[in-house]
């Protein structure tokens, strides 16, 4: 219930770009910006089922603090990027960086349009990765919508630290 809330939240304020950390930087292919290679912007009718980056964008950064998170685990780090696979259907892609590493695109599981949940999770989907215990100290995240805008977000391990 509280989760529709935010999302009525969002659209009402039409998500904003600003970032509650100052870390994060919104920005858009249309606004000059070149789109990468093989990828064009999809219609951006809204569809009542949040599978479009128009309808998705003011979730997305209404809640860029839960973008990713960070779980200690059975001697492990565990990176999670549940939260933006559960609106992926308005993406294209998604890169993370670790510790400043090279930007790598995360699995995206395709969309299930034909059914009532399309961003419902198919067995097989990638939600986390592992690392080394306490080997992550920061994420840089880059979302390309599926309307060529993008938004990206970096996150100090303290920020997104499940207990």
């Amino acid at each position: 219930m509280i989760e529709w809330i935010f999302v009525g939240l969002a659209v009402a304020l039409g998500g904003g770009t600003g970032s509650p950390d100052g870390a994060a930087v919104a920005q858009s292919a249309r606004d000059g910006g070149q789109p990468p290679a093989g990828f064009e912007a999809e219609d951006q009718t809204p569809t009542g089922k949040f599978t479009t980056a128009a309808e998705i964008r003011p979730i997305i950064e209404a809640t860029r603090g839960n973008w990713v998170a960070v779980r200690e685990y059975d001697g492990q780090d565990l990176l999670y990027l549940t939260h933006l696979l559960s609106w992926r259907c308005g993406m294209h892609r998604v890169r993370v960086g670790v510790n400043g590493g090279a930007m790598e695109a995360w699995p995206l599981p395709p969309c299930q349009t034909d059914t009532a949940a399309p961003n419902a999770f198919p067995d097989d989907a990638v939600i986390y990765k592992s690392f080394g215990l306490g080997e992550i100290e920061s994420i840089a995240v880059e979302i390309l919508y599926d309307d060529l805008g993008t938004a990206e977000g970096v996150f100090g391990r303290k920020e997104v630290l499940m207990p």
